[in-house]
Protein backbone atom coordinates (compact mmCIF):
# COMPACT_ATOMS: atom_id res chain seq x y z
CA UNK A 1 0.00 0.00 0.00
CA UNK A 2 2.85 2.30 1.05
CA UNK A 3 3.93 1.78 -2.66
CA UNK A 4 1.21 2.70 -4.42
CA UNK A 5 0.53 6.13 -2.47
CA UNK A 6 4.28 7.12 -3.00
CA UNK A 7 3.95 6.23 -6.75
CA UNK A 8 0.99 8.51 -6.52
CA UNK A 9 2.64 11.38 -4.53
CA UNK A 10 5.04 11.54 -7.46
CA UNK A 11 2.01 11.69 -9.91
CA UNK A 12 1.10 14.10 -8.07
CA UNK A 13 4.28 16.52 -8.23
CA UNK A 14 4.68 15.97 -11.85
CA UNK A 15 1.16 17.12 -12.15
CA UNK A 16 1.80 20.26 -10.14
CA UNK A 17 4.94 20.84 -12.82
CA UNK A 18 7.55 20.25 -10.02
CA UNK A 19 10.44 18.51 -11.58
CA UNK A 20 11.05 15.52 -9.71
CA UNK A 21 15.30 15.10 -9.36
CA UNK A 22 16.96 12.46 -7.55
CA UNK A 23 17.50 14.37 -4.33
CA UNK A 24 14.05 15.11 -4.34
CA UNK A 25 12.65 11.47 -5.22
CA UNK A 26 15.20 10.29 -1.91
CA UNK A 27 13.60 12.42 0.61
CA UNK A 28 10.23 11.58 -0.31
CA UNK A 29 11.34 8.00 -0.77
CA UNK A 30 12.99 8.14 2.89
CA UNK A 31 9.55 10.18 4.32
CA UNK A 32 7.09 7.56 2.49
CA UNK A 33 8.72 4.49 4.27
CA UNK A 34 10.03 5.54 7.66
CA UNK A 35 7.33 5.61 10.67
CA UNK A 36 9.84 8.26 12.92
CA UNK A 37 8.02 11.56 11.86
CA UNK A 38 12.07 12.19 11.40
CA UNK A 39 12.98 16.13 11.23
CA UNK A 40 14.81 17.55 8.38
CA UNK A 41 18.49 17.43 10.01
CA UNK A 42 17.68 13.39 10.22
CA UNK A 43 16.70 12.77 6.81
CA UNK A 44 20.25 14.99 5.73
CA UNK A 45 22.29 12.28 8.16
CA UNK A 46 19.71 9.51 6.79
CA UNK A 47 20.79 10.56 2.99
CA UNK A 48 23.90 12.61 2.91
CA UNK A 49 26.12 9.40 2.68
CA UNK A 50 24.08 8.87 -1.01
CA UNK A 51 24.11 12.84 -1.99
CA UNK A 52 27.26 14.21 -0.50
CA UNK A 53 26.79 17.15 -2.13
CA UNK A 54 23.37 17.93 -0.88
CA UNK A 55 22.80 20.59 2.04
CA UNK A 56 20.74 20.90 5.07
CA UNK A 57 18.73 23.56 2.81
CA UNK A 58 18.02 21.47 0.26
CA UNK A 59 16.45 19.30 2.44
CA UNK A 60 14.32 22.02 3.83
CA UNK A 61 13.81 23.61 0.38
CA UNK A 62 12.28 19.86 -0.72
CA UNK A 63 10.29 19.83 2.57
CA UNK A 64 8.62 23.43 1.36
CA UNK A 65 7.72 22.19 -1.84
CA UNK A 66 6.64 18.57 -0.33
CA UNK A 67 4.17 20.79 2.43
CA UNK A 68 2.68 22.97 -0.45
CA UNK A 69 1.72 20.17 -2.48
CA UNK A 70 -0.45 18.87 0.41
CA UNK A 71 2.18 15.53 0.18
CA UNK A 72 4.06 16.20 3.34
CA UNK A 73 2.36 17.23 6.87
CA UNK A 74 4.83 19.38 9.56
CA UNK A 75 4.54 18.29 12.85
CA UNK A 76 5.30 20.65 15.47
CA UNK A 77 5.33 19.73 19.25
CA UNK A 78 6.80 22.99 21.49
CA UNK A 79 10.20 21.71 20.92
CA UNK A 80 12.43 23.73 18.56
CA UNK A 81 12.27 21.29 15.50
CA UNK A 82 9.94 20.21 13.20
CA UNK A 83 8.88 16.66 12.45
CA UNK A 84 7.57 15.98 9.04
CA UNK A 85 5.09 13.11 8.42
CA UNK A 86 4.36 11.67 4.80
CA UNK A 87 0.59 12.63 4.18
CA UNK A 88 -0.64 9.37 2.33
CA UNK A 89 -3.76 9.38 4.45
CA UNK A 90 -5.62 11.06 7.49
CA UNK A 91 -4.46 9.90 10.48
CA UNK A 92 -3.42 11.14 14.07
CA UNK A 93 -0.65 10.91 17.02
CA UNK A 94 0.42 9.42 20.20
CA UNK A 95 3.40 11.00 21.40
CA UNK A 96 5.50 9.09 24.01
CA UNK A 97 6.07 12.14 26.92
CA UNK A 98 9.17 10.66 27.98
CA UNK A 99 11.06 9.60 24.87
CA UNK A 100 9.30 11.28 22.24
CA UNK A 101 8.07 8.61 20.23
CA UNK A 102 5.42 9.25 17.42
CA UNK A 103 3.05 6.71 16.25
CA UNK A 104 0.20 6.79 13.76
CA UNK A 105 -3.58 5.36 14.20
CA UNK A 106 -6.39 5.74 13.01
CA UNK A 107 -9.97 6.20 14.22
CA UNK A 108 -11.95 7.41 11.18
CA UNK A 109 -14.79 8.20 13.75
CA UNK A 110 -13.32 11.62 14.93
CA UNK A 111 -13.62 13.28 11.09
CA UNK A 112 -17.12 13.93 12.56
CA UNK A 113 -15.68 16.52 14.85
CA UNK A 114 -15.00 18.94 12.29
CA UNK A 115 -18.97 19.05 11.28
CA UNK A 116 -19.90 19.14 15.01
CA UNK A 117 -17.56 22.17 15.08
CA UNK A 118 -18.53 23.57 12.38
CA UNK A 119 -22.09 23.34 13.12
CA UNK A 120 -21.75 24.81 16.91
CA UNK A 121 -19.63 27.53 16.12
CA UNK A 122 -20.30 28.71 12.63
CA UNK A 123 -16.84 28.51 11.38
CA UNK A 124 -15.72 27.23 8.03
CA UNK A 125 -13.40 24.36 9.20
CA UNK A 126 -9.98 23.78 7.47
CA UNK A 127 -8.62 20.67 9.29
CA UNK A 128 -8.14 19.55 12.76
CA UNK A 129 -5.73 17.76 14.97
CA UNK A 130 -5.19 15.21 17.59
CA UNK A 131 -2.72 14.49 19.53
CA UNK A 132 -2.51 11.89 22.57
CA UNK A 133 0.31 12.07 24.84
CA UNK A 134 1.11 8.49 27.35
CA UNK A 135 3.86 6.66 27.83
CA UNK A 136 5.02 4.11 25.16
CA UNK A 137 5.60 0.54 25.86
CA UNK A 138 9.42 0.96 26.00
CA UNK A 139 9.76 3.40 28.33
CA UNK A 140 6.94 1.80 30.38
CA UNK A 141 9.17 -1.55 30.85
Amino acid sequence: MKRALFREAINTLKQTGVRMTPQRFAILEYLSKSDLHPTADEIFKALENDFPSMSVATVYNNLRVFKETGLVKELNYGDASSRFDFAAHDHYHILCQKCGKIVDFQYPGLDSVEDVAARLTGFQVASHRLEIYGDCPNCLS
